[in-house]
């Protein structure tokens, strides 16, 4: 069997990082969120849980949060580290007016405060393989519903 692996994304909220999943991973990762469980008391607990569950089990995630900094991913990319998993970080560029659009579309739960979208962008940063990535890879809509994606070279 493979090594499995963690798609780490990093970036705003309403940059296309779900969207970027069913379209390129959705086949070969197990999709984790805490968008999926909102009423959950202890969502970043129950995340780990899912993520150490999976790769215990060979599979692979796709962890899809904002992720916004070294905080926030350190211990998915530990969790990994513990299962010998791949660690591979995407990296969807902060496009502020886009994703304000995108989110101004979203209805009920899913629509972020736009408070929250500025707080997320100024905690945002790049990932990087000093960061525990193995690949970092940029991810941008394409304008016509798919994406472009290069690998980030160090």
């Amino acid at each position: 069997m493979d090594r499995p692996e963690m798609a780490l994304f990093v970036g705003l909220q309403a940059s296309g990082k779900t969207t970027f999943y069913r379209a390129r991973l959705a086949a070969t990762h197990l999709h984790v969120s805490k968008d999926d469980f909102p009423n959950a008391r202890r969502p970043q607990r129950r995340q780990m849980r899912m993520v150490h569950e999976a790769l215990g089990a060979g599979l692979s995630v796709a962890v899809d949060n904002t992720n916004p900094s070294p905080e926030e991913w350190r211990p998915l990319v530990e969790a990994a580290r513990e299962h010998g998993a791949r660690v591979v970080g995407y990296w969807f560029p902060p496009d502020l007016p886009l994703t304000l659009e995108r989110n101004a579309q979203r209805r009920g739960r899913r629509r972020v405060p736009d408070v929250g979208v500025h707080a997320t962008r100024k905690l945002l940063r790049r990932p990087t393989p000093a960061d525990g990535f193995d690949e970092v890879h940029t991810v941008v809509s394409d304008g016509a519903g798919g994406f472009t994606m290069w690998p980030d070279r160090p």
